[in-house]
């Protein structure tokens, strides 16, 4: 599915979401609320915003909140919110991974439908459970995987989906970042304390946090599923213990092969992330760092750059677009275009209409990206051997 222009009802609902996550001081959570509400499907009504209370506070002053939606817990949340008759439509989940499985959980059971940021949980066994108790409660799960939200994104899958390729042979990713060349955490950097915190990150840091960002932009734009592993992730410095740096080989059914690098110690790279699909027929590559222009290269043809918002665009990928071409768009409207996916798909349900034919990232989506760390961790444990899927 993708999002498609005559499948936006304007006059859809607006839905009230709270927040668990993105007090003052956090990054994420700014991202998300201006995502959500970019194109005034849905307004901020309550939120837990931190474990410190003040912070709450504080951030719900900032956002013009009534302090009675402005809560100690989460639990807490879930609870008052399921029992008001304003009570929010969905919660955003934008805390450390350790806390995603809990607090999803108890949204779910009070029957608040969920977006969570990746990953979804510290196991696949967990995203199995949250599925199947969204599932039980007819509930929306979406888990926020950014960078299909760019509209350059959805051009590379329909045309794979095309054949404009032909058959894929080969593909390879590198989500390479400097940010932790040296060891922040050591000096309390918020973002690189709880990360670099098996507690708090889990049981990979580089793989988990950006490598399945990789494993995502694959699966999606090639519908390619992974049969075999090999990984080498490690630590780089003295006192960590998750990896930093990863290097992952893989195997997909149908023959396809893969290299994916994922990277927080890569001197010199910000956000480096891109993908290079190669079929029989011709390439495609994509930059997230310029993310207005796609290259491809078909066999015995010159190389082309497509630029976006432009008439030979599919017309479902220029549905996406907010300004014209040559402006620069980026992270937020990604973040919105999945918003908008949601949102309009969460109104259609509550007014018992056909779901539309929109696209955003499922409870699959993130149960896949937990499989993915888990089968990695195992082979690098095991000497970097090939591991099944």
């Amino acid at each position: 599915m993708s999002i498609k222009a005559s499948s936006i009802d304007s006059a859809a609902r607006v839905l009230k979401f709270g927040m668990v996550g993105g007090g003052q001081g956090a990054f994420i959570g700014d991202v998300h609320r201006k995502g959500a509400t970019l194109d005034a499907l849905a307004v901020l009504a309550a939120g837990c915003f931190s474990r410190n209370y003040e912070n709450t506070l504080a951030t719900g002053a900032l956002w013009n909140l009534a302090q009675d939606r402005l809560y100690r817990t989460y639990e807490e949340m879930a609870q008052k919110e399921a029992a008001r008759e304003d009570g929010i439509d969905f919660v955003i989940i934008c805390t450390p991974n350790n806390t995603h499985f809990p607090a999803a959980k108890a949204f779910l059971e009070q029957g608040i439908h969920v977006v969570c940021d990746k990953p979804l949980a510290l196991s696949s066994k967990q995203g199995e459970e949250l599925k199947a108790l969204a599932e039980s409660k007819g509930l929306l799960f979406c888990v926020t995987y950014t960078y299909v939200g760019y509209p350059m994104v959805h051009q590379m899958r329909q045309m794979i989906r095309n054949g404009d390729i032909g058959k894929v042979r080969v593909v390879t990713g590198q989500y390479i970042q400097g940010w932790l060349a040296t060891e922040l955490e050591s000096d309390g950097q918020k973002q690189a304390s709880w990360r670099c915190d098996p507690a708090l990150s889990g049981i990979s840091n580089a793989t988990g946090d950006i490598g399945t960002h990789l494993e995502n932009l694959i699966a999606f734009t090639t519908g390619l599923k992974i049969e075999s592993v090999c990984a080498n992730l490690r630590p780089v410095g003295e006192h960590r213990k998750l990896d930093n740096e990863a290097e992952i080989l893989v195997r997909y059914e149908g023959g396809a092969t893969g290299m994916m690098w994922a990277s927080q110690v890569a001197i010199g790279h910000d956000n480096d992330l891109r993908i290079t699909i190669c079929g029989d027929k011709g390439t495609i590559e994509w930059i997230q760092e310029n993310p207005n222009y796609l290259r491809v290269d078909l066999l015995g043809e010159p190389s082309r750059i497509l630029s976006r918002g432009n008439g030979y665009f599919y017309p479902e990928v220029n549905a996406m677009n907010r300004i014209p071409a040559g402006h620069v768009e980026g992270h937020f409207t990604a973040f919105a275009n999945t918003y908008k996916a949601f949102c309009t798909t969460l109104s259609a349900k509550l007014d018992g209409k056909p779901a539309p034919d929109l696209f955003f990232p499922g409870v699959d989506a993130g149960i896949e990206g937990n499989r993915f760390v888990e089968k990695c961790v195992e082979s690098s444990a095991l000497g970097a051997v090939w591991v099944k899927f």
